[in-house]
């Protein structure tokens, strides 16, 4: 099977993409460290990309995505990092919040990355570079935007996330000397395992049904900006009232996510905007929190702005071409005959 060459070019923007959402439109890195992008780009680009292709491919949608998200974030916060066992990571004690002894784990930190990485880090990267990069008219409920790579390509990308995960997990355990117990190991390595086959489990999405109205791509960009905020405000409350705060928003995102991208009017531009939604609340967040990194307050507020107008301008375009590709794919009215 033959691609073409924009599919190649959407593979290349999502592997950049997923690192520079994920750590600097956050606030994690000023501008001044994308040189990282080196070491990021392989983890956080080849395992947004692996997941979208994997998905793509066996004609599934968005939530084999957050499952295999999730999958994602066992895999880098389990093991690479350990930062869900490691009570000291970074120096910033997030396991004393909603501790659980029995597991050694911090129930909010869990919780709120369990958030981050399948919703921003994978979820966000992906719906922002295929409205950049529209395969489909989006309002085909019958078909998933196509897949962008071929057997080489997805061997190339299993292989820049394996090398990543490598890289990262033998950084971290060089470096610090923390390790969590083979129990916690083996248990969440489960955990992945039932993820990802959950996965692939669950059916291909059905045709569109529900003949409801559906909200506006405008509400629902401002709903996951709004819910996504509300995660990023949970350490106000810390311990278990954050734990609380957070299933809730959960429960409102998937429910109402679920119950209007069935409608028959949810479309390719609903979907960007969710991501946009979200993109522009983690670039809002930034300007809330310094980087995790040595830096002067002036370099940060400028990389923060920076970020955040590349957000506006990726926006933007993205809901161009999307739009664009509706418009393509809407059938036209016939011509009227008027009688001789």
């Amino acid at each position: 099977m033959s691609y073409p060459q924009r599919s190649v070019l959407a593979a290349v923007t999502l592997f950049f993409v997923a690192p520079i959402v994920a750590e600097f439109l956050l606030g994690d890195f000023p501008f001044t460290w994308l040189p990282l992008l080196i070491i990021f780009a392989p983890m956080y680009g080849g395992g947004a990309l692996l997941i979208r292709e994997l998905v793509r491919r066996s004609g599934r949608g968005w939530p084999s995505i957050l499952l295999l998200g999730i999958a994602y974030a066992i895999i880098e916060e389990a093991f690479t990092t350990q930062s869900l066992f490691n009570p000291h990571y970074l120096g910033m004690h997030l396991l004393a919040h909603a501790w659980i002894p029995s597991l050694g784990i911090g129930a909010w930190w869990t919780l709120f990355m369990l958030n981050v990485h399948p919703f921003w880090s994978i979820g966000v990267s992906i719906a922002l570079v295929e409205g950049l990069f529209p395969t489909q008219d989006g309002l085909n409920p019958s078909r998933t935007p196509a897949p962008w790579l071929g057997n080489v390509g997805l061997s190339v990308a299993a292989a820049l996330f394996a090398f990543g995960v490598y890289w990262g997990t033998r950084y971290q355990f060089r470096h610090d000397p923390f390790r969590a117990t083979p129990a916690q190991f083996l248990v969440f390595a489960l955990l992945v395992v039932v993820f990802s086959a959950a996965a692939f489990l669950i059916p291909p999405p059905a045709p569109r049904r529900n003949p409801s109205p559906t909200p506006s791509a405008w509400v629902m960009g401002g709903a996951a900006f709004l819910l996504g905020g509300a995660v990023f405000l949970s350490p106000i409350l810390w311990d278990w009232g954050a734990v609380v705060l957070i299933l809730g928003v959960d429960l409102v995102f998937l429910v109402g996510l679920g119950l209007f991208s069935q409608c028959e009017g949810w479309t390719a531009m609903h979907t960007f905007s969710v991501g946009a939604g979200g993109a522009l609340l983690y670039g809002a967040h930034a300007f809330m929190q310094g980087p995790v990194v040595p830096c002067p307050k002036s370099i940060a507020l400028a990389s923060h702005v920076l970020f955040m107008v590349l957000a506006l301008v990726v926006v933007a375009l993205g809901a161009q071409r999307t739009h664009s590709a509706l418009l393509k794919g809407t059938p036209q009215p016939a011509p009227e005959h008027s009688e001789a």
